[in-house]
């Protein structure tokens, strides 16, 4: 099959290529290299399966001729700012990177006929709804960031579009996805904190903030597994029934990095920045029901990926 992976040198989009490819797919990579790396994709440019385009997804035309010169069968849209942070500083980058590759993309399928997407969406639709488990019914949406409302208007998007084109679209909302490649979030902080600084670590907020961390290599395995839908958009929830602290987090690190006498200067506030959701609860059945589910524990996942970070940094 003719795969179109939007964000295809991005942390997660790399590591799809790979499983795509692996199951035989012919894979078409587009990335503005944003947030993107050609170091994530350079094992695969020789691969008579594999072709990569740097192009901006949000400009009609390129994707024009995109659609035009390749004919994809399956989009995977995983082009956005995945850093919220950034985005809080210049709410610009979510409109050009998340909303407006989604609108140009969905678009691009009405006009070309392509019906199947895959839509990478987060869990800050979500907002900060503590106490209550959320699932896919949750009816209030009310995201915080700036990130987590460009998703949402995205899932608002891809919605009219399935509607009036009969479009089969795969939603996944994720929590915190970590790994190798990863490019920003508390593990890769404090990883480059500690290498610059091995006696003192400064954490954003009190270190209680505690969320699911999922490993890519889970997430991968899920998008895989779930492509084929059926016509209209099907959301998941999708996570790990478990949850890491930051202090633990911040202990995983050092101890990993053979730092004994590491002073960490926590802040005082239970939120890391403005728009960070500290805490959370996701209702897991529903893609439970399907018969997926991690292999990792949130603790696993941050443990496994603060060794493939450091593995990384020696090499």
């Amino acid at each position: 099959m003719r795969t179109l992976v939007v964000g295809g040198a991005g942390f997660i989009g790399s590591h799809l290529c790979d499983a795509l490819i692996a199951n035989g797919n012919f894979v078409i990579s587009l990335d503005n290299l944003s947030r993107g790396c050609m170091a994530n994709i350079e094992h695969l440019i020789d691969n008579k399966n594999f072709i990569f385009l740097e192009k901006d997804a949000g400009c009609s035309i390129n994707m024009a001729e995109v659609f035009e010169q390749f004919n994809p069968e399956y989009i995977y849209h995983l082009a956005a700012n995945s850093d919220i942070q950034a985005s809080a500083k210049d709410p610009q980058v979510e409109y050009d990177n998340t909303m407006r590759t989604t609108w140009v993309l969905l678009d691009s399928m009405r006009k070309f006929g392509v019906k199947k997407m895959f839509f990478a969406s987060t869990s800050a639709v979500y907002g900060q709804q503590c106490g209550i488990p959320l699932n896919e019914d949750t009816t209030l949406l009310m995201p915080i960031s700036y990130y987590g409302s460009a998703k949402m208007a995205s899932e608002a998007y891809i919605s009219a579009f399935a509607h009036m084109n009969d479009l089969s679209v795969l939603v996944f909302r994720f929590p915190n996805v970590v790994g190798t490649r990863l490019t920003h979030g508390v593990i890769y902080d404090f990883i480059k904190k500690l290498r610059d600084n091995p006696n003192q670590l400064e954490v954003l907020g009190d270190g209680t903030q505690s969320k699911p961390y999922m490993h890519v290599s889970d997430l991968i395995k899920g998008i895989i597994q779930l492509s084929d839908t059926p016509q209209g958009v099907s959301n998941y929830n999708i996570g790990v029934d478990s949850e890491t602290n930051v202090k633990h987090i911040a202990n995983i690190v050092c101890d990993i990095m053979n730092l004994k006498n590491v002073q960490i200067k926590y802040g005082t506030e239970s939120i890391g920045w403005k728009g960070d959701v500290p805490r959370f609860e996701y209702d897991l059945n529903k893609v439970a029901a399907t018969g997926w589910r991690a292999s990792m524990t949130s603790d696993e996942a941050v443990l496994r990926t603060v060794k493939e970070v450091l593995a990384i940094c020696r090499a």
